[in-house]
């Protein structure tokens, strides 16, 4: 697990909505809130389900899978803790319950990047309070 110290990218700041969601990263869960009457999932997390308004709704596991919906390679440093891994991508990925997240694609090139690639979670440790999902490419019907 990497130091506090060692981690210089931007942290999550962590509210009563989106508590639970880090709570299970840490401990390398992918969740979202699912509304009880709808179905509908949604991320990020808030107080009522966005489709319909409603309160009643609960905590669900997620697959960790999902599509790569959209991308963008920066070259350009904005915070210095991503200079070393210059040229960077940020990616909306489509998860298969629905709900999109903004992300980085890891364990490949930004030229292999493509819409519609195949990607699973994975988590990076940055200390005993904070896992930042990640994704990386997954073979069809792979895990």
């Amino acid at each position: 697990m990497a130091s506090p110290t060692a981690y210089r990218k931007p942290l999550p700041t962590i509210d009563v909505w989106n508590k639970p969601f880090w709570d299970a990263c840490r401990e390398h869960r992918f969740i979202a809130q699912k509304d009880n009457r709808s179905g509908h999932v949604w991320f990020p997390p808030g107080p009522v389900c966005p489709t319909n308004r409603s309160s009643d709704w609960r905590w669900v596991d997620l697959s960790g899978r999902g599509t790569v919906w959209s991308w963008v390679v920066f070259h350009q440093k904005y915070y210095d803790g991503f200079e070393s891994e210059m040229p960077y991508n940020v990616a909306t990925v489509e998860l298969d319950e629905g709900p999109r997240i903004m992300t980085n694609i890891v364990n490949t090139t930004n030229d292999k990047l493509r819409i519609g690639m195949r990607v699973g979670v994975t988590f990076r440790d940055v200390d005993d309070r904070i896992a930042i999902p990640l994704f990386q490419p997954i073979a069809e019907g792979g895990t």
